[in-house]
């Protein structure tokens, strides 16, 4: 993916006034980009565009201005993937409104792969973070890409998550510049995605987190996976319209199951009395997906999850034991109602819950809090 044969897509993209569907209007009605910036006012007018993208399509500021993006692109690695080339997804250039140039740091071959977006709320509960992460590694395990928005909450679990599976990969999909991390928190992440897969966008460089940009970035979400599942997200939020658009463009829907008094359950259970499929595990998402996308998923062996379970509680030591009882995987219980309830000592505690953590077993949140890790 050569960058400089990209120059004229660049510089379309750039063109003040074009969005996706005008530009792919003058693409389908013109030509490729070079033929679009030699086409005459004429011809660029039949095509409904306003007189400011007509001029500036006639002038030379956006091939500058794309020699300058081009520039600073080659500065951080990033490569660009328009449609005509054959690494752009197919799956994605089938919406109504594809982007027709990305930028891409990482292995833009993920795109191809079969992909599963795991999106949710920006505040979950310890529950929806653990779902979140364990449904990632799973279905990355068995070969898939998942896909989500690297916001912080469910978006950085699900790609904790799949950067943690030995198969699989991730690719984080951005509403801001390739070369904006957000939110700062999740810098880390940043590097370990781009490793284990790609990081994308449609926005130049130096974009930053407008709040109109993420439902605009939900679609490309929506639009590059077989399905998309909802993990938690509260009544107007973008996993609503990530799932919305999934519905739109013929994807499957799925919904995680929550408790009815939180807030974040609301649209993983609006979206189940839709018709959305109830996800629990990964074999609920992979039995929903097309045959042959399954018959290409690698066979991982494990035990029934009821079986896991016994195991780990036959793995414990009698003080382990008696704290693992006291903890749940959806709530996370304070040090010291722990220290309260089991009658031991703090020494006694805090060493028992170290060694499960480092096996894990359970997982510690700020604050000295702990919860059970979902096996």
């Amino acid at each position: 993916m050569e960058l400089d044969a990209s120059l004229d897509w660049l510089a379309l993209a750039l063109t003040p006034g074009l969005g996706a569907r005008l530009t792919a209007r003058l693409l389908d009605q013109i030509g490729p980009p070079e033929e679009i910036f030699r086409a005459s006012r004429a011809a660029l007018e039949s095509c409904g565009l306003p007189a400011a993208p007509v001029q500036a399509l006639q002038g030379a500021q956006s091939r500058a201005n794309a020699e300058k993006e081009l520039a600073q692109l080659k500065k951080i690695g990033g490569k660009l993937l328009h449609w005509d080339e054959s690494q752009y997804p197919k799956i994605l250039r089938s919406i109504y409104d594809p982007p027709p140039l990305l930028y891409v740091r990482g292995d833009p071959a993920m795109l191809s792969r079969h992909v599963l977006a795991i999106v949710g709320s920006r505040r979950p509960t310890p529950y929806g973070n653990q779902v979140s992460e364990r449904l990632a590694r799973d279905l990355a395990e068995r070969g898939m890409v998942i896909a989500s928005g690297m916001a912080r909450g469910i978006d950085a679990s699900a790609h904790r998550g799949a950067c943690a599976a030995s198969r699989g990969g991730t690719i984080g999909v951005l509403g801001t510049g390739l070369d904006i991390e957000y939110p700062k928190e999740n810098r880390k992440l940043y590097a370990q995605v781009e490793q284990r897969g790609a990081i994308i966008t449609e926005f130049p460089l130096g974009t930053p987190p407008a709040p109109e940009n993420f439902p605009v970035r939900n679609r490309i979400i929506a639009g590059l996976a077989l399905g998309v599942v909802v993990v938690q997200g509260e009544q107007h939020s973008g996993s609503v319209i990530t799932a919305r658009l999934a519905m739109e463009f013929g994807r499957e829907v799925y919904g995680v199951p929550g408790n009815v008094t939180e807030p974040g359950s609301f649209a993983p259970h609006q979206l189940l009395r839709q018709g959305a499929k109830l996800a629990g595990s990964w074999e609920d998402v992979v039995e929903e997906l097309p045959t042959p996308v399954r018959a290409e998923l690698f066979p991982v062996e494990t035990a029934p999850a009821g079986e896991r379970a016994r195991m780990v509680e036959e793995s414990l030591g009698e003080t382990e034991r008696k704290l693992y009882a006291l903890l749940h995987p959806d709530t996370a219980v304070q040090i010291d109602e722990l220290v309260e309830k089991s009658g031991l000592n703090s020494s006694e505690v805090l060493a028992a819950l170290c060694e499960m953590e480092m096996r894990g077993v359970v997982r510690q949140l700020p604050g000295k809090q702990f919860l059970r890790a979902m096996v």
